[in-house]
């Protein structure tokens, strides 16, 4: 094949820094499926990435590449590949630790893929992806979250957020979502109970939770007192501003006191594919998509993240 078109970046800094330019196509190796990219999500770690807040794990090689997640079809498969067929559609993330599926094709095992759930376009599908993972990993596999508990989702709103009021919903429990002032309703919608403003709600101005599953990574102390005993806090992120006390708070906190708090990195397998997927097909979740922009305006894709006031998710569109 001739080289593909994908995202790219010669040097740390903000979104004017991303361009379309051209990569080498891969080729499918033994137990790989070639997966022709029709959409990708636009991700908040590919933002800490690109700006440079990451570069003691990133490196300084270049040109690096962007996007985590996608959604489109198998274009081919290596040797040792069975029961997928070429046409079929399938969505899924690459490894923890690599990015580059903001291109026409990516190659990846088996075990990263499942079948898109029917009825959605690859666009709306890859809204779901990271954070439907995301949100299942914390809220059904680390928190357990029971019907009548008390939830609280901050940055409710977002990609991750608002999967994970809708799944919390869903599960029984009594959602509290914090979101910006234009999004209260937004938020309503998905299932929240609650959907107050965080522009003017203190973490003194709530209850207590038995659980909170934090999108911000800011203020991880705070949110971790109103957890009322036997409570449990997910953060799935950490103060790229003040990376290593926050850290190192969060880290001391999974090991020390009653109210630990849960600190993962999601790294999604085909089971996990196919759970998310079962939740699409029920009913309990649906697809959030805020903008589209093609491969040609990724910069405006990250640029449109960082300014905030995201609903679900900005897509960026391969074709």
């Amino acid at each position: 094949m001739n080289d593909m078109r994908a995202a790219l970046y010669d040097s740390y800094g903000p979104p004017e820094v991303l361009y379309e330019g051209t990569a080498p196509t891969p080729v499918p190796g033994p137990g790989e499926v070639l997966v022709r990219v029709r959409a990708v999500g636009v991700n908040g770690g590919e933002l800490a990435g690109r700006a440079g807040r990451l570069k003691i794990v990133t490196g300084r090689t270049f040109p690096k590449r962007v996007g985590l997640d996608f959604a489109g079809e198998v274009a081919g498969t290596g040797p040792e590949v069975r029961g997928l067929g070429e046409g079929e559609r399938v969505w899924g993330l690459l490894p923890r630790g690599r990015f580059g599926s903001a291109a026409e094709y990516v190659a990846v095992r088996p075990g990263r893929l499942a079948r898109t759930p029917a009825g959605l376009s690859d666009p709306q599908a890859v809204s779901l992806l990271a954070g439907g993972t995301t949100a299942i990993t914390g809220l059904v596999d680390k928190a357990r979250l029971r019907a009548g508990e008390r939830l609280l989702v901050r940055g409710a709103a977002g990609g991750v957020g608002s999967v994970a009021v809708q799944l919390g919903a869903a599960l029984g429990a009594h959602v509290t979502a914090l979101a910006g002032p234009r999004n209260l309703g937004f938020v309503r919608d998905l299932g929240a109970h609650e959907a107050l403003s965080y522009t003017t709600t203190r973490p003194s101005d709530l209850g207590t939770f038995d659980v909170v599953f934090d999108t911000a990574g800011t203020e991880h102390r705070a949110y971790r007192s109103l957890l009322a005993p036997g409570g449990r806090m997910i953060a799935i992120a950490f103060d790229l501003k003040h990376p290593l006390p926050s850290l190192a708070y969060v880290v001391g906190s999974t090991a020390f006191g009653p109210r630990r708090v849960r600190f993962f990195s999601g790294n999604p397998t085909h089971d996990l594919l196919a759970r998310l997927a079962g939740y699409v097909d029920d009913g309990s979740l649906r697809e959030i998509v805020d903008t589209v922009h093609p491969l040609a305006d990724i910069a405006a894709a990250h640029r449109a993240l960082e300014a905030g006031g995201v609903r679900g998710k900005h897509v960026v569109a391969i074709d």
